[in-house]
Parts: C-alpha cells; sequence; structure tokens
C-alpha cells in the first residue's frame, strides 16, 4: 500500500549571537564586534542558512547594515556571510522607502501576518527572525518554535539588548543541545518551556 508523505513545516526560529554581557548590537547598531568571536566552520553556517526559507528583519537592522555596508566584512553585511539564499522580508511602517532595494521584501503588517506570510513563502523551511524588536513581539503570541543562540567573547557594555521589556517579563526555554559543530561559538538550541495541553 502507498503511503503519501506530508511535507514537514518549518518552524519560526529565533537567531543570533550575543555578547557575554547579553547584547545583540553594539551602539548604533554596531556589528564589528563579531569579527573578533570564533569563526564557524563554513560547511556549517552552509548547513544552518539551507535551513531557512525566509528572514524576518527589522527595520533598525536594515537601516544599520546599508549605512554600515562600506565597513562591514562578510560575517556581517550579509546574512550567514552571505550563504542564505532565501526571501528577507523588512517590517517597516514605510515600506515604500525601500522599493529601490530588489533583496528585500517589505510589509508593513503585523508580526502574526508577517509570519504567516513568511511560513507560506518558506515552503517548508524555517523562518528566522533577526531582529530583538521582532522576537519579542513574536513571543507575546507564542510564535516562536526554537531559539539558536550563539556567544562572543567580547562585552559591549551599551546596544540592543537580547529581550528587553520594561517592567521584566519572564520567559522560559528548555535546553535543546549543542549545535553540531559550532561548539566555539557556544551554539545551543532552546524551546520554549510551554504548559502541557489537555
Amino acid at each position: 500500500m502507498a503511503t503519501s508523505t506530508i511535507p514537514t513545516a518549518g518552524k519560526v526560529t529565533w537567531g543570533f549571537t550575543a555578547s557575554l554581557d547579553g547584547f545583540l548590537t553594539g551602539p548604533d547598531h554596531d556589528m564589528s564586534w563579531l569579527e573578533s568571536g570564533p569563526r564557524t566552520d563554513g560547511a556549517v553556517v552552509a548547513r544552518l542558512a539551507a535551513a531557512v526559507g525566509v528572514i524576518l528583519s527589522g527595520r533598525r537592522g536594515y537601516d544599520a547594515a546599508r549605512a554600515q555596508a562600506s565597513v562591514r566584512d562578510e560575517l556581517t553585511a550579509e546574512a550567514y556571510g552571505g550563504a542564505f539564499s532565501g526571501i528577507e522580508i523588512v517590517l517597516t511602517h514605510r515600506p515604500e522607502e525601500l522599493a529601490d532595494d530588489p533583496a528585500v521584501t517589505a510589509l508593513d503588517v503585523s508580526i502574526v501576518e508577517a509570519v504567516r506570510r513568511a511560513k507560506e513563502l518558506a515552503a517548508g523551511r524555517d523562518v528566522q527572525i533577526i531582529s530583538a524588536d521582532l522576537a519579542r513581539q513574536a513571543l507575546e503570541h507564542d510564535l516562536i518554535d526554537e531559539l539558536q543562540m550563539f556567544s562572543a567573547p567580547v562585552m559591549l557594555g551599551d546596544g540592543t539588548r537580547v529581550f528587553d521589556v520594561p517592567g521584566g517579563r519572564r520567559v522560559q526555554w528548555e535546553p535543546a543541545g549543542p549545535i553540531p559543530g559550532a561548539e566555539l561559538g557556544l551554539g545551543r538550541i532552546y524551546r520554549p518551556r510551554r504548559p502541557e495541553r489537555a
């Protein structure tokens, strides 16, 4: 008897490298500090990039990348150091301002709608959020399936915090193991600790 194969739906992941003191960027969205960290093997980077069909990014990060294009190296100039070959969606309230950039799709929608559209476009691959603000919004709607975290041996003192909620908010994660091949960067996977569903 023939069996049908149902495509596995991709995950919604939040991926980032953080400084030891919990920042994703330095002041003014500076990313140059990443250059001093241990480099992940190119084959590992390619494998991680291949799993991602759509990246969701924010406008501040997009603007900073364009403003710093002349001084960023390949590690920080493009997603996965240029190994990513999917779609990048930039969420912005002024999408018309990005109309001249064919490399991105600019949308003015809620995080819920953005994730829905991204899942459709990802066609079974993962959707990865690379913005702290978008990830915070996605967590409010329980949209993140997995956190992929790397650590860099540097302290920045200021910048964009990994998770910044005035007044605080506790989000609990379950360790799900290391990221194979990313041991030097302390690559780890976590999944949200969700209450048991009856």
